[in-house]
């Protein structure tokens, strides 16, 4: 995670407002203090504080693509957008205080992806059919050791990464998001 010398990323991050225009960055791109607040449902002053708090940790940059009185703020690297998600990747190595602001990211992330996902289910009727078909839910149960686990993912990740822009420049094309969340499985005898 890139963050300013002396900041604690989990504490910076590990609070509803920012986790939510972070999520919001990486799925919709630069937006203005103006439009968070709009998307997210809040004031634009308590927006504009949460940006340039983002903003002192080094996760969030202005693009420069605004005005003298608006500023359109991005992810400092969105290639690397994982790190968020994988707040758990090291809880051994963290203090305890840390690893429960960690969890607690863990947890809003998933949290904001059932919203999203709720909010797809009901919207989705408005939305062509193919969409409709290719962005239906499914869950694939497999059979993994540790390392396979671990090479399952990485796979995962590079096949994401090539997809990531893949669409620019094709008309039509769309942001999507796509969720993996692997769910260990209790052992059945």
């Amino acid at each position: 995670m890139n963050t300013a010398a002396g900041s604690d990323p989990y504490r910076v991050i590990a609070h509803p407002m920012r986790s939510r225009i972070l999520a919001h960055l990486r799925l919709h791109g630069g937006s203005t203090s103006a439009e968070l607040a709009r998307a997210l449902g809040t004031h634009t002053g308590a927006t504009s504080y949460h940006v340039r708090v983002l903003e002192s940790a080094g996760l969030v940059e202005d693009t420069g693509l605004g005005n003298a009185k608006t500023r359109v703020w991005a992810l400092v690297d969105e290639s690397d957008d994982t790190d968020d998600a994988n707040a758990g990747d090291a809880l051994e190595f963290l203090d305890d205080a840390d690893a429960e602001d960690a969890r607690w990211l863990e947890h809003d992330f998933i949290t904001h992806v059932s919203e999203r996902a709720h909010a797809w289910v009901d919207e989705q009727d408005a939305w062509p059919y193919v969409w409709q078909d290719e962005c239906r839910a499914f869950d694939s149960p497999v059979l993994v050791s540790e390392e396979q686990m671990s090479a399952l993912r990485s796979e995962m990740e590079a096949l994401l990464a090539r997809y990531r822009r893949a669409g620019a420049g094709t008309p039509g094309a769309r942001r999507v998001a796509v969720t993996v969340v692997p769910l260990p499985l209790p052992n059945v005898t």
